[in-house]
């Protein structure tokens, strides 16, 4: 099958699936997070898939691949904060695990398209 839209990349369809788990994981947070630790892992989260769609958008190998690189590194803020809501019980195991199995295969499949084998 074709790709003919950033829609169709399954990096960007996991990417958006881990937004929308981290919004409803961060809707639970306590409410004086809302501007700190919740505000900050959503803005992470959205900016993974966006990025990869703008990237995409580009159509220029070299721009795509740096829009790959900023979601790669949004991916990697993405990480910081997960692991500060688990050690300060924001998130129950079962969130944080299926929130971390999603970013590792996001980046897994980010790094492989940054850096294709040449």
């Amino acid at each position: 099958m074709k790709t003919t839209s950033f829609r169709d990349l399954i990096v960007w369809q996991k990417s958006y699936k881990l937004t929308l788990e981290a919004y409803k994981v961060t809707s639970r947070f306590p409410k004086d997070e809302l501007y700190g630790l919740t505000s900050q892992i959503r803005r992470a989260a959205v900016s993974i898939p966006s990025n990869i769609a703008e990237g995409y958008a580009r159509q220029h190998r070299n721009e795509y691949r740096q829009y790959l690189a900023i979601a790669f590194g949004s991916l990697a803020e993405f990480e910081t904060q997960l692991l500060l809501a688990q050690d300060l019980k924001y998130l129950e195991l079962h969130e944080y695990s299926e929130l971390e199995q999603l970013r590792k295969e996001i980046g897994s499949m980010l790094y492989k398209m940054i850096n294709p084998i040449r």
